[in-house]
């Protein structure tokens, strides 16, 4: 199936529910000029209790439903679906580049060249081991610590992002890493780069490196992008548009401590017409401008 895109087509990007804003506000910071479609799956948020299989699925409905805008590259914005599905969109794919937070985590945190390295993130996140395996496969002498922080998802939701119950639930958290000898933090969840103030604040330590994965994914996107001839050179800023597949209104007044601002428009999109595979053809590039 043919998709005619140039630099100026849209960048996908999508999560199971409002935390990958995160990874759209650092795309938007670092790439300002590029247009952004967002899908949170907030009818069937969460995906850590779900199956691989399924998760795969709502993964690839979603991307169908981004490549049938026209986009240039997709980032899936959810460590779930990172660790699950992104074999599976790229094939479906085709040529246009999908990109993920876990990849793009594990490469900042090689890249920072410390030794010792934590990680926190969901039950689901920490319980694949994604992270972990994807740091050892690339550095074996790595030393990979893991923890699973679950309750600062509902924390960042609830706006409490530096409060006595947010301070005290970090310390319970974090104070193994106090004394591991961890000098690199990965924030495996797109909502923990909220509390990045607040965690550095608590270990007090300047040597120890906060890799924040939605800037890594952003970071990731703008070379991606430029390898590939596909930035957008217009002057004009870029534009915001979220779907979601529930209750736009709990988007919307979740959606501004995310981003640092209301987002430009929000819609509603039941996914039914993306289920199928259309045949198990691959999307194509047809057209791709200088």
């Amino acid at each position: 199936m043919n998709i005619r895109i140039s630099q100026y087509s849209p960048i996908g990007i999508f999560d199971s529910g409002i935390g990958g804003l995160t990874v759209a506000k650092a795309v938007m910071d670092a790439l300002p000029n590029e247009d952004i479609i967002y899908f949170g799956d907030s009818a069937r948020v969460p995906y850590g209790i779900k199956s691989q299989e399924t998760v795969r699925n709502y993964s690839n409905q979603i991307a169908r439903f981004l490549l049938f805008r026209g986009v240039k590259m997709i980032i899936i914005a959810c460590n779930t679906a990172s660790a699950a599905a992104h074999d599976s969109v790229q094939a479906l794919a085709g040529d246009i580049p999908v990109i993920n937070v876990i990849e793009s985590g594990t490469k900042a945190a090689l890249r920072s060249g410390k030794k010792e390295i934590g990680v926190i993130g969901t039950l689901a996140t920490i319980g694949s081991g994604a992270y972990e395996k994807a740091l050892k496969e690339a550095d074996q002498s790595l030393t990979v610590k893991s923890k699973a922080c679950p309750l600062l998802v509902p924390l960042a939701e609830e706006g409490w992002l530096d409060n006595e119950v947010t301070r005290q639930t970090i310390e319970i958290y974090l104070e193994p890493f106090k004394s591991n000898g961890v000098e690199a933090l990965i924030l495996g969840c797109t909502h923990y780069p909220l509390f990045k103030q607040v965690i550095q604040d608590y270990f007090n330590d300047k040597k120890l490196e906060l890799i924040d994965s939605a800037e890594s994914v952003a970071e990731s996107a703008k070379k991606r992008l430029a390898k590939l001839h596909l930035l957008n050179t217009a002057f004009s800023k870029g534009t915001l548009t979220c779907y979601v597949s529930d209750r736009p209104q709990r988007f919307n007044e979740l959606a501004e401590q995310f981003l640092g601002r209301e987002p430009e428009s929000v819609h509603v999109e039941s996914l039914r017409d993306f289920e199928d595979d259309f045949g198990g053809k691959m999307f194509k590039v047809a057209e791709t401008a200088e």
